[in-house]
């Protein structure tokens, strides 16, 4: 199957569907949809569990770019959602999990989605189904003439889907690394910090602050996370989260931030803080602006 599809941010959800009704849209009403996407498949893999409705395997190929662009896809049913999801996080791995409430309009055989992301916000999604052998003319002319009808401006165009927004963005990675906190193991410092590291294929590693009685035989949670990507095969960091039980913002200390230049670049993003709350964004370079090498640019 094909479409062509168009996403971008809504800062006004309510008057967009004023919009839309008034352009004789049929109001379908909310649908709750919960998408678990998997590494490792050609294109995007996601298993849509929606109530109401059932569940569905959904893959999918789709340029990353702005403007109404062509997407292909397959849908099939799921009986066992459960079975299904356990099965493919074992054999691919687990990515993103993308949690939503959609409001569903249908105006002229084009989906109107307005969609309350967790953890992204507000988004306003056309999708206009092609027709068997269509050439996507009149399904982009749809698009484009929707897009105007609503208001949606050029630099609200989002390119790429939910999973990757959340994938860049700090949340994710900031609960990753609160779970990892929690089962820190700091009897003596009563001091619980967690760290979790993306890498570009989007994996999360993430490890807490292990203490030893023969102090200072313990590591930090930034050195625990990097041991487990690196057991991971990974050796590239793309993104970092440290979380403390104790303190609403804190960095890495001196020795990690020297371990995580091993494996990460100056312009990768730090983000310190917790999940929905206080939180500050910092790139490893300002950490630390002059981390050893053995091999220094221009040598």
């Amino acid at each position: 199957m094909r479409n062509i599809e168009l996403k971008a941010r809504d800062a006004d959800p309510h008057r967009r569907l004023e919009l839309a009704l008034a352009l004789g849209a049929e109001d379908r009403g909310e649908i709750a949809q919960r998408d678990t996407y998997f590494a490792g498949a050609w294109g995007r893999l996601k298993l849509r569990e929606q109530e109401p409705g059932g569940s569905e395997l959904i893959q999918y190929s789709r340029a990353d770019e702005v403007d109404p662009r062509p997407s292909e896809y397959r849908v099939v049913p799921v009986p066992d959602a459960d079975a299904l999801r356990a099965g493919l996080d074992a054999a691919l791995g687990t990515l993103v999990v993308v949690e939503k409430r959609r409001r569903l309009l249908l105006w002229e055989g084009v989906r109107i989605h307005l969609d309350e992301v967790e953890g992204l916000g507000s988004f306003v999604e056309l999708e206009a189904v092609a027709a068997p052998g269509s050439d996507l003319g009149e399904e982009r002319a749809k698009v484009e003439r929707l897009r105007g009808e609503l208001h949606v401006e050029e630099p609200a165009l989002v390119a790429g889907s939910y999973a990757d927004l959340l994938l860049d963005g700090p949340e994710q990675l900031l609960r990753a690394a609160e779970a990892a906190m929690l089962n820190a193991h700091a009897p003596y410092s009563d001091f619980k910090v967690g760290a979790a590291l993306r890498t570009p294929d989007g994996a999360i590693h993430a490890g807490a602050n292990v203490e030893n009685a023969a102090y200072p035989q313990g590591q930090c949670a930034e050195a625990s996370a990097i041991g487990a990507l690196v057991a991971a095969g990974g050796r590239e960091i793309s993104a970092v989260a440290v979380v403390a039980e104790r303190m609403e913002i804190c960095p890495p200390c001196g020795g990690c931030r020297q371990r995580l230049a091993e494996f990460a670049r100056p312009e990768t993003p730090v983000y310190l803080g917790r999940p929905n709350g206080e939180r500050r964004t910092i790139e490893l370079g300002e950490l630390l602006p002059l981390s050893f090498d053995l091999e220094p640019p221009g040598r």
